[in-house]
């Protein structure tokens, strides 16, 4: 009767609340387990619905997923009768020393997810950032590859791109090209003039809306300077920069219209 009797006491005492706890604890994990994906599965389709960037959906699925596991595991082991209070001083303390050795590498993160939010650029597009330009190849979490344009690679931070200025070739269809064009002050303005008008006007490149301006701009020192700005659509601004220029520099010589250009005299005294 005594060893019956202990071993009720030990069965009722110790083994079937522990029996239970632990039943409690699976049911916790595996149920918090099922909901957790049920909310994962909401906020992916919340994400893409809204036009989230891909990228961004599945880390902020792979964040989400860590946090609720690190939710469910500690709501078990608190049922289990584990002090979850110093587990989670210990957590935080962890987390705010891997905070402090990588504030480098968490502001470039911070500024991945908002340069795929905000899409100042795209993939393909031309841009000027973070003292260097070049055509956008990956946008990542923690840093932009680009490509130059003599096909050199650059891997730019994203905490030097969104912390300072961005300036995007690409965004818009047509751009402005800003051209200079000096004539000596003995040459006739409206026969230049009228050069580099037909010259815009045989280019099929250059739009007619908005209409390319001509202008005297500067009576400089040595020349007068013309201003030439031509719209174009984006991807032909470099080809009709260069060529225009050539065109001009052709049609001056064959008019005889001369482009001044710096000259320095040297007088030398001869003493007798």
């Amino acid at each position: 009767m005594p060893d019956s009797f202990n071993f009720q006491e030990l069965l009722d005492g110790y083994a079937t609340p522990w029996a239970i706890n632990i039943a409690m604890a699976l049911a916790i994990f595996f149920i918090g387990r099922k909901i957790a994906r049920i909310l994962l599965h909401l906020v992916d389709k919340m994400l893409n619905k809204a036009g989230m960037d891909a990228m961004l959906v599945g880390f902020v699925h792979s964040i989400l997923n860590a946090l609720l596991l690190l939710l469910i595991i500690i709501a078990a082991l608190d049922q289990l009768g584990v002090n979850t209070t110093s587990f989670i001083a210990l957590i935080g303390a962890a987390g705010l020393a891997v905070g402090l050795a990588l504030q480098g590498s968490l502001q470039n993160f911070a500024s991945g997810v908002l340069l795929i939010i905000f899409h100042p650029f795209r993939v393909g597009h031309f841009i000027e950032a973070g003292g260097v330009s070049g055509v956008v190849e990956e946008i990542g979490i923690f840093s932009t590859r680009m490509k130059t344009g003599d096909n050199r690679e650059i891997i730019v931070p994203n905490g030097a791109i969104y912390g300072g200025n961005i300036t995007n070739n690409s965004a818009r269809t047509t751009r402005r090209i800003d051209m200079v064009f000096g004539i000596g002050y003995d040459a006739d303005i409206k026969k230049a003039k009228e050069i580099m008008q037909s010259i815009l006007e045989a280019d099929e490149r250059v739009l007619k809306d908005p209409a390319p301006l001509i202008a005297v701009a500067e009576l400089a020192d040595s020349s007068v300077n013309f201003v030439v700005r031509p719209w174009v659509n984006s991807s032909d601004y470099w080809a009709v920069k260069f060529d225009v220029t050539e065109k001009v520099k052709l049609a001056f010589d064959d008019a005889g219209i001369s482009i001044p250009f710096p000259q320095m005299d040297v007088h030398i005294n001869k003493s007798e």
